[in-house]
C-alpha cells in the first residue's frame, strides 16, 4: 500500500476505553492529529480531548525567522520581524484549528449514544498500525480518504452557509 492521507475513525460502544486508546494513538506513525468525541447516554456530545502533533512550530517557526529576517533593521526591525512572523504563523495554525472543528461537525452522528469516537488524521503506509489500535481496546474501525472526507466537509459547509442565508432572507409575505 502506498502511503495515503486518511482519517481513521475509531468507535467505542461506551465511553471506558477511548482514553488508553488516544494516548497510545499519539505514538502512531504518520499521525497529526486525534480528536475524542464523546456522546453521554442522553445524547450530550462533548469534545474531550485533542492532540495535534507539532501545534505551535508554525507560530514559533515563522517568528524566528521573521525576527531573523528584521535583524537587518536592528533590534527594534528583529522584534517588529518576530511579531510579524509569529502572527502569520499563528493565522495559519487557527486555520487549521477551524477546519478541523467544521470536520468534527461531520463526525458528530457518527458518535454513539453511550460512546465514544477517535478520529485520527494520519499518513498511512499500512493499515497496521491503526488496525492492532482498535483491535487492542476494543474498538471498530472507518477508513475516509482526505478527498472524500474534505468532500463531505465542503457539502456540509455549504448545506450551512444555504440555510442560514434563507434564514435571513426577508419573509416575502409580509
Amino acid at each position: 500500500m502506498s502511503e495515503q492521507r486518511n482519517l481513521v475513525l475509531l468507535t467505542f460502544p461506551d465511553t471506558t476505553a477511548w482514553r488508553s486508546a488516544f494516548d497510545a494513538a499519539q505514538h502512531l506513525p504518520g499521525l497529526h492529529a486525534v480528536a475524542a468525541l464523546e456522546r453521554s447516554s442522553d445524547g450530550v456530545l462533548e469534545v474531550r480531548d485533542t492532540f495535534t502533533r507539532g501545534a505551535g512550530v508554525a507560530t514559533v517557526g515563522s517568528g524566528v525567522l521573521g525576527g531573523l529576517v528584521g535583524l537587518l533593521g536592528g533590534p527594534v526591525g528583529a522584534l517588529l520581524g518576530f511579531a510579524a512572523g509569529a502572527a502569520l504563523g499563528s493565522a495559519a495554525e487557527e486555520r487549521y484549528a477551524t477546519e478541523a472543528g467544521a470536520a468534527l461537525i461531520v463526525l458528530s452522528p457518527r458518535v454513539p449514544d453511550g460512546g465514544a469516537l477517535l478520529a485520527l488524521d494520519v499518513r498511512e503506509s499500512s493499515p497496521g498500525p491503526a488496525d492492532g489500535l482498535a483491535a487492542e481496546h476494543g474498538a471498530t474501525v472507518e477508513r475516509i480518504d482526505e478527498h472524500t472526507f474534505a468532500e463531505q466537509v465542503r457539502a456540509a459547509e455549504k448545506k450551512a452557509e444555504e440555510r442560514t442565508a434563507e434564514e435571513h432572507q426577508p419573509d416575502e409575505r409580509s
